[in-house]
């Protein structure tokens, strides 16, 4: 153990007197650790690499929960990629295909999309003044060639950080011009006519 000591001119000095080896960090404000998760997340292939120092990590010493802490995992993903090596050894540590249909709105037309839903549908070419589904499924189809049901297009609506309101309907304000004449004109007729 080294026992460190903060002289007023701000340098680190080891016990023996020598100069310490100042630690490394990441100085550039756009390097965070949420900001390489993401990255992760978009270029192929970095999960296998994640995956790889997590049970590099756990050879360490390391246990699962610190392992998930440090990726922003769940520990039990973690578990999972442990199960899954002791069971079937290195080859587990590969990405599986995952099932299902791949999606039909590519990253370039979901940035347009998230882009045009701050206009109006009228500055966009749609008859219309407020984004629903039926709305942004029209668009979809006419501009991207895209054609997705009504609650797809609802759900990308959401995804995209949008909600879907109602918009609230205020009625003018009633003026007293014109009422008398409105009066005279409509005859009030009894219940027990028949009309």
């Amino acid at each position: 153990m080294v026992l460190c000591i903060i002289l007023p001119e701000k340098r680190l000095k080891t016990f023996f007197g020598r100069d310490a080896m100042k630690a490394l960090t990441i100085t550039n404000k756009t390097v965070t650790r949420k900001a390489l998760l993401e990255m992760a997340e978009k270029i192929p292939g970095a999960w296998i690499g994640i995956r790889i120092a997590a049970l590099l990590l756990l050879f360490e010493g390391w246990k699962s929960s610190q392992i998930a802490s440090l990726f922003g995992l769940t520990r039990w993903s973690v578990v999972r990629w442990i199960q899954g090596v002791n069971e079937k050894g290195i080859l587990a540590v590969k990405a599986k295909k995952q099932p299902g249909r791949p999606c039909r709105l590519d990253e370039q037309i979901q940035k347009a999309l998230e882009k045009d839903l701050e206009k109006s549908p009228r500055a966009l070419g749609l008859k219309r003044n407020r984004w629903d589904g039926v709305v942004v499924a029209e668009y979809l189809e006419r501009i991207h060639g895209v054609r997705l049901k009504v609650r797809q297009a609802q759900r990308w609506i959401r995804r995209l950080g949008f909600s879907l309101r109602q918009p609230i309907y205020r009625y003018a304000q009633a003026t007293t011009e014109g009422v008398e004449e409105f009066r005279k004109t409509v005859k009030k007729t009894p219940d027990n006519q028949e009309k």
